[in-house]
């Protein structure tokens, strides 16, 4: 199962390396803390199930949620990313 980790597929699934990596992180705290896989286990480990999860389409990327709060700021977090030349799109 890990070894689709290795497929782009799941990675242009995804959107990206980024989002996959935090789509699976966020995943795995979840399944830590108690939550319930939503699909059977069958003997695999959390970050196979993930994996299959987001496989299967179980779960996602919601794009328009932001664990942010309302005062981020955003605009000043942007100055300080494009002054040390990184490419904000």
């Amino acid at each position: 199962m890990i070894e689709a980790l290795k497929s782009e597929e799941i990675v242009e699934k995804m959107g990206g390396r980024f989002k996959l990596c935090a789509l699976i992180q966020r995943r795995l705290v979840e399944l830590m803390d108690g939550a319930r896989p939503l699909i059977e286990r069958e003997g695999r480990s959390d970050l196979e199930l993930v994996i299959e999860e987001i496989l299967r389409e179980k779960i996602a990327i919601d794009l328009n949620k932001s664990d942010l709060p309302d005062d981020f700021p955003i605009g000043e977090t942007r100055d300080i990313l494009e002054a040390n030349g990184y490419v904000i799109t």
